[in-house]
């Protein structure tokens, strides 16, 4: 399955905010140099996870972003589909029923095995996300590699 740049932004940034203090926000700019990222494009993604709750922002001064919840209820499947969206990984076309080798739409009431096995490997893959929390991220960050930001 392929993902959108923004997610990997996305994923990172959420990691580094779920190492700062409670209560603490993280502007859009200390995220984006942080990481070598264009400002701009980053506040879209970062405004995408607000809108999926994800994330809270503050404005003023002090503003900035934090979790919206636990790092631990933060999945990478909620961070994928923040960024990327949640519909369907494939969509069947019905190929089948086109060109030369067409079949009559009475033999294909069913899903062909194409769609099914895609289908199956997108929910395994959507399965496994669901299984992987922000908060495990973190817990696998060499020691060394811990966000190092102001309180």
């Amino acid at each position: 399955m392929k993902l959108s740049q923004g997610v990997e932004w996305s994923v990172h940034c959420a990691v580094t905010l779920a190492q700062t203090s409670p209560g603490v926000s993280v502007s859009r700019r200390t995220l984006a140099e942080r990481y070598d990222l264009p400002e701009a494009y980053l506040a879209k993604h970062l405004k995408a996870m607000v809108s999926a709750g994800l994330l809270h922002a503050t404005t003023g001064p002090r503003g900035g972003f934090r979790l919206a919840r636990a790092s631990e209820e933060i999945t990478m499947l909620d961070v994928v589909e923040a960024i990327d969206g949640s519909g369907p990984q494939f969509v069947c076309q019905e190929i089948r029923q086109r060109g030369t080798a067409a079949l009559p739409p009475e033999q294909c009431r069913e899903r062909c095995g194409v769609a099914l096995a895609l289908d199956s490997a997108a929910e395994a893959w959507r399965s496994s996300l669901r299984t992987v929390t922000i908060a495990d991220i973190v817990a696998r960050l060499p020691a060394g590699a811990r966000a190092q930001l102001p309180a």
